[in-house]
Order: structure tokens, then sequence, then C-alpha cells
């Protein structure tokens, strides 16, 4: 399955965002604030829906998915003064049907404030799936029904529950290496659904040992090539506390060399490391935060090609990865093409997206990148002023 577009309304900073395309690769390019994680945040929002309420360890459902988000008053833009509705247009396709779920829902509106759904639609091939049109007559009958989607009730959702498990399923990573690097003196607290990577060492200690070792050597091979002194990847649990580990072989004056864990790995080798077994991992979306943090330039410069590439390797060459990022070198691949690339501008009225130009769109057909023709229109206007007013 792949998300082929996505509309909004009042959702964080986007008071409307209607039809954006999606491809297999995008790109999430604005200024700081503008909304582009907020953007990500929507297919995280569908993902906790679409999980079962209770579930563990990822417990879901809307209710549950909205209280993460500090309730609706945070969730809602501001700039909808009129319209305080909710609503989030997901069209999916997978090889043989075009889906479409629709959802919208806003506070009660009395004491305690509830949010109760406002409409829940499927749609399959353009054809209103009469399971789930809703509010329906028993919805009517008992507004308690409305708290809670179909889309997370494994008794409501028979018809289009490839679509739940689809969405339910969707994958982010911020890997942040001080989480791994100081997991023992952090605990076991950990966020749901573990966006900054704190777990990844368990996920990889869970992953069956032929697919293990098959991943750590694909990640073996490409840090030979880009890290200094580097001879071998491996994993290990510690024999007294059972803990995993990651340990590298470093080129040393002793003939086996010397051995390191994660915790004197450097940032961005650790970043890397989450970021390939990441693409090796599934078949979902794929949300990416800022992939470029803590490496080398030309690193970044070969992102673009080595997505597909690890994709592929991992047999999974048509995922679907979208991409937040504010790096030109990320961006300088003259085979990205402005419909690749999702760009946002902030308003008086809110964030908006921002097609190419016919001026941009003229440059970009003379050879020039979309680093190049598209980042600078959302660079801050006051950034040359930064150090002189402060």
């Amino acid at each position: 399955m792949r998300i082929a577009s996505l509309t909004v309304k009042n959702w964080m900073n986007f008071k409307e965002l209607t039809d954006v395309p999606l491809h297999t690769r995008n790109y999430v390019i604005g200024a700081n604030a503008v909304g582009k994680s907020n953007f990500l945040d929507v297919f995280r929002f569908l993902r906790d829906v679409a999980s079962p309420a209770g579930a563990k360890p990822a417990a879901g459902g809307l209710q549950e998915a909205i209280n993460r988000r500090d309730g609706i008053r945070k969730l809602r833009c501001l700039h909808g003064r009129k319209d305080s509705e909710v609503l989030i247009d997901v069209t999916i396709t997978d090889s043989k049907d075009r889906w479409r779920y629709v959802l919208g829902f806003k506070g009660e509106g009395k004491a305690n404030n509830r949010v109760l759904i406002r409409q829940e639609q499927v749609f399959k091939n353009g054809q209103p799936l009469s399971e789930c049109q809703r509010p329906d007559k028993n919805d009517m009958q008992d507004h308690d029904r409305l708290t809670a989607t179909y889309l997370e009730n494994p008794n409501a959702n028979k018809e289009f529950r490839g679509l739940a498990h689809y969405l339910s399923s969707i994958t982010y990573l911020h890997l942040v290496p001080q989480l791994l690097k100081h997991a023992d003196e952090i605990g076991g607290n950990r966020l749901n659904r573990d966006p900054f990577g704190q777990g990844f060492l368990q996920r990889v200690a869970e992953t069956n040992g032929k697919t293990q070792g098959a991943r750590l050597l694909r990640i073996q091979k490409a840090l030979s090539r880009i890290v200094p002194e580097f001879r071998e990847l491996s994993f290990e649990q510690d024999p007294t506390t059972g803990a995993p580990h990651l340990r590298v072989n470093f080129k040393h004056w002793r003939e086996k060399g010397a051995w390191q864990r994660e915790k004197q790995f450097s940032d961005g080798t650790l970043r890397l490391i989450g970021l390939l077994w990441s693409l090796m991992e599934g078949d979902s979306l794929l949300l990416l935060e800022e992939p470029e943090l803590s490496l080398n330039e030309e690193i970044v410069r070969k992102l673009h090609k080595l997505i597909p590439h690890i994709l592929k390797l991992g047999k999974y060459a048509d995922r679907q990865v979208i991409v937040t990022t504010h790096s030109e070198s990320l961006l300088s691949d003259l085979s990205i093409g402005a419909e690749s690339v999702i760009r946002f501008v902030s308003t008086d009225d809110g964030t908006v997206l921002k097609p190419a130009s016919d001026e941009e769109a003229l440059m970009l057909k003379c050879g020039f990148s979309v680093g190049q023709t598209l980042l600078p229109a959302v660079k801050p206007d006051g950034a040359e002023q930064l150090v002189l007013d402060l």
C-alpha cells in the first residue's frame, strides 16, 4: 500500500491543506516551526488511531491518540475560529484498489468536552462502504459510540481491516544517539512507539538470527566505506544483565583490533546504523525526521540514492518514505524532481503548500537541483540580522 494524497483541516499549523500529492519518495522542506514535523504527525496520528485501544505495548484508539497530543485544544489549528472540526482525508492505493479514509472530530462542547466523531467514512474504488458511513442511526441513539472510530475496532473494520493494519504499521524515526548511549542511566521509561530510538537495540535483539545477521552485514559493508579504521560490526547480549549491545571492531596495533560498544560510537555512526536498519525493517510507510543530522556532508549527498538501494536489498523497493530536511546537500541530486518536494511556507492564515513557480520550474529545467531552486525560498527573512540584533 501507499498513501497517494492527503487533505487536512484545522490540524496544528494547517488551517486547510488540500490534496497534497505523495509519491514513493517525498521531501518536506520549510522554515523552522512552519509545521514539517506536524505534517508527519498526521500519519503518526492515523497510526495511533488505527492501533486497537488497550493493545500493548502501543495502546491506541482515537481518544488515546488525542490525549498523547495534550488534547483537542493543542491539536486544533488556532486559525480555525469559525469551523473547529479537525478533518483528515487520506487516499491510499494498493496493487488492486484505491481506498479513501475520512475522519472528522471536534469537542462535544459540554462540561467534560469529550471529543466526538463528526464523520467517519471509508470508500473503496470511489464507492462508499455502507458498513462505515458515520454517524449512523446507532450513533445518533448512543453518542458514546462516537468516542471511538471503526478504524480502531476489529469488530467493525472487517471490510477494510487491511487498511487499518497498514496505517497501524507506519514507522517514525528520529533517532537520538544519547538515548542509546546512556540507556542505563535513563532507565526503562520510553515514549509510546519509541520515536527516538531508545528501544532500537531491543528491536535488533528481537529479530531472528538469520535476518539480524544479514542486516548487520549490509550495514557493516556500508560503514567500512565511510568510518575510518572500521573492521567489523556485531551484536551481543551482556552475559550478566542480558542487555543488548552493538559492537564495532576498529583496526588497532593489536592484531585482533579494538572493540567498542555503542556508548563509544560517534553520534553519526549510531544515526546511520539506525537509519539503515529501519530501511530494511519492513514495508510500511517510513517517516524520517532530518536524517542528515550528525552526518558528513558527502554522506548526506548520497542519501537520496542510498535509501532506494537499501530498500531494494531488503526486498522493499516500493516502500514509501517521507523525509523532512533543511539540507541543500540532501536535495542536490538532480534526479529529485519538484513533484517529490513538499514545500511549506507560513502565512497570516496558517501554513500553506507552495508549489514551484514558473521561474523555479525553468531553473530546474536548466539543470539546477531542487536544493538550489526550492530551498532558498523558505529561509528565514531575518537570518542576516540575527547576529546584529543580539
